[in-house]
């Protein structure tokens, strides 16, 4: 039974799919005019765990996350650069997905683009004009919030609440301050296209209740996204699909991934220096060269979900917008990703060699460690409890290594094959240590070397040399080669494929 907090009812409820066996989630998408920001990141990670969990639970996912290539950010952006906004969403388009996949987030089962879509959305405002629901302004089409009564139910805010705070910006034709754009008239050099109210564009809600109906249907399952996205986009979308399709329909549940916090706290962009040092700090694209991406995954999958997580700066110097900057929680990501990846490998070297264990007792330690990984994430995709099983068996399968477990070789063995197998299905499910053990080391090692500008060239020369005397039964040479190393701040590993080496913490 699989467990999710649902923000529409504000209370964790078991998963009960509109259609047996099956799974609709849409999550919504980046907005292409930028590069994107670890903020951005937490949910194209949240929700790929989501779906990996689903699928490895035995349901059939049709996962969607959607692009926005049009929107008022997009124009804004594209005139700042003098650049065509279709070339310039192209561009982001492919550097987000190159971020995501960074991220080791696997591709959603469709990505669809909010220009390729135009006539569903089209058709979609016809529908809530036609139900008395939108009407059209000069040129623009509006929702009627007065007209929806359960408008506010999902973000859990009174209609008078919000009426308090809304305005009618410059330009806008609405019959009410709470009525939201569902189509735009065409301005003099935007994008455009025909409609029944003239040439114009999609309001920004629209799409996604337009593309979640073409490719989920009416009524799909789960609806993902930021909490800082619940009001107004998701609140408009589910108020535009009810409102052309009936209650109850849409998202049966709503999941919202909390933020990721500054030093503690939100930034206070009024604050010059703090300003300075969230604007480098926060670049993904910087953090994913320093520390790469299965770090950055690792470091915001140890905080539940829906949970604020802190991201620590430390900048090693007064001038913030110069002074090079520490991120204390992907250091220690990328350790504990080093400790996996080096258990792997030890893992699958000892594996290689000798007969197979074939049937019989396992370590009564190797027992149930997966079974609570999945019940983790079973239990509101709670990523911080599975990773703590995950570090388990990380740790039994060292124990074995090291000889410090008290067990028949044949009984060892048989855990070890174990073990193997089931970290594959948990990599599987959290998306971490999925890599090849040598590729992921050897990137790491490389970032980290040049991190301490340690000259890889060197210590592959120290190594050649120390292996030379080796051979010659030189051991005074290959010891004073090892220390030579140490001194540099490299560890030497021998391995039954041949000596490897890190840096050192």
């Amino acid at each position: 039974m699989i467990r999710l907090h649902d923000s529409l009812q504000r209370k964790k409820v078991e998963l009960e799919p509109r259609e047996a066996g099956k799974i609709g989630l849409y999550a919504c998408g980046p907005t292409t005019y930028n590069f994107l920001h670890l903020g951005n990141a937490r949910p194209l990670v949240a929700f790929d765990v989501v779906a990996r969990h689903l699928r490895v639970r035995g349901f059939a996912v049709t996962y969607v996350r959607n692009i926005t290539d049009v929107d008022d950010k997009i124009i804004r952006r594209a005139a700042e650069l003098s650049e065509p906004t279709d070339s310039l969403t192209r561009r982001f388009t492919l550097e987000f997905q190159t971020d995501a996949g960074q991220l080791c987030c696997q591709p959603p089962d469709v990505e669809p683009r909010v220009t390729e879509h135009i006539p569903e959305i089209v058709a979609l405002v016809e529908r809530l004009v036609a139900n008395g629901i939108a009407y059209a302004s000069e040129g623009d089409v509006y929702f009627s919030v007065p007209s929806f009564p359960a408008y506010g139910e999902l973000s859990h805010q009174p209609l008078d609440d919000l009426k308090a705070g809304a305005r009618v910006e410059v330009g806008e034709k609405k019959h009410d301050p709470l009525d939201f754009a569902l189509w735009k008239a065409a301005k003099p050099g935007e994008p455009a296209w025909p409609s029944p109210w003239g040439p114009g564009r999609p309001g920004w809600h629209i799409e996604c209740s337009a593309m979640a109906e073409k490719y989920l249907g009416r009524n799909f399952d789960l609806h993902g996204g930021g909490i800082d996205l619940a009001f107004p986009h998701h609140e408009n979308e589910r108020a535009q699909s009810q409102g052309a399709n009936g209650l109850h329909t849409f998202s049966r549940y709503w999941l919202h991934n909390g933020f990721v916090n500054f030093n503690g706290g939100k930034i206070a962009k009024s604050d010059a220096s703090q300003k300075a040092l969230f604007d480098r700090a926060f670049k993904l694209r910087l953090l994913l060269e320093r520390h790469g991406g299965e770090a950055v995954r690792s470091f915001l999958l140890t905080t539940h979900y829906r949970n604020p997580i802190n991201f620590e700066v430390v900048a090693e110097g007064d001038d913030v917008a110069t002074a090079p900057l520490r991120f204390p929680g992907l250091e220690e990501a990328e350790r504990r990703l080093e400790y996996g990846y080096l258990t792997l490998e030890r893992l699958n070297d000892a594996l290689a060699v000798g007969k197979p264990g074939g049937a019989g007792p396992v370590a009564p330690e190797a027992e149930g460690w997966l079974d609570r990984l999945q019940s983790a994430l079973d239990d509101d995709f709670n990523t911080a409890e599975a990773i703590a099983a995950h570090g388990e068996a990380l740790a039994l399968a060292n124990r074995i290594l090291d000889n410090k477990l008290d067990a028949p070789k044949d009984v060892k063995r048989r855990t070890l094959e174990r073990l193997q197998r089931e970290l594959a299905v948990a990599a599987l499910e959290l998306g971490l240590l999925e890599a090849a053990p040598a590729t992921w080391l050897a990137a790491h090692r490389t970032r980290r070397a040049a991190a301490r500008k340690i000259d890889a060239a060197h210590v592959e020369s120290c190594i050649a040399r120390r292996a030379e005397a080796r051979k010659a039964k030189d051991f005074a040479q290959a010891d004073a080669m090892r220390d030579e190393l140490k001194g540099l701040g490299i560890e030497i590993m021998d391995t039954p494929r041949g000596t490897t080496w890190r840096v050192a913490d």
